[in-house]
């Protein structure tokens, strides 16, 4: 089944926007749509580790970025593929990664991956990994390239 319907997660890292141009090039073969999704993670009850939750303001700010700067990477992208929704989320990033791709009918995610190892990994845990296990369609990871 060729993919129609392309979700892209990015965190704005040099990862996720190798992740957004493999899939805008992928789209324009494939005369597919590309959705791009951010998530922010935040705390919403005090974490020992991190000490205090964030402030109304701050939040405010984040999502406010974070918008501006999703609408900033579509912008850059319209003229080489048709775009689909930038969609912002809030919340745990395997779980609103999952439900976006549900709720637009993705046939495909495509991410990237930091190829974290050990104690990182550990850590932070892989949510990449995650949704490659979970996810309602094929995932194709796109790891940085080694300087």
């Amino acid at each position: 089944m060729t993919p129609r319907t392309i979700l892209v997660p990015v965190d704005f890292s040099e990862c996720s926007g190798l992740a957004l141009d493999y899939a805008v090039a992928l789209a324009a073969k494939l005369d597919a749509k590309v959705h791009l999704l951010n998530v922010i993670s935040i705390p919403f009850v005090a974490v020992p580790e991190v000490g205090s939750t964030i402030s109304p303001t701050v939040l405010e700010n984040v999502i406010h970025d974070n918008q501006k700067a999703l609408d900033n990477l579509a912008d850059a992208r319209r003229t080489k593929v048709a775009l689909g929704d930038t969609l912002l989320r809030t919340g745990d990033a395997r779980d609103e990664i999952l439900h976006a791709a549900e709720s637009i009918g993705a046939d495909l995610i495509v991410m990237g991956t930091h190829g974290r190892r050990g104690v990182t990994r550990a850590l932070l845990g892989s949510v990449a990994e995650q949704i490659v296990r979970t996810a309602p369609c094929p995932v194709l990871t796109v790891r940085a390239r080694k300087h």
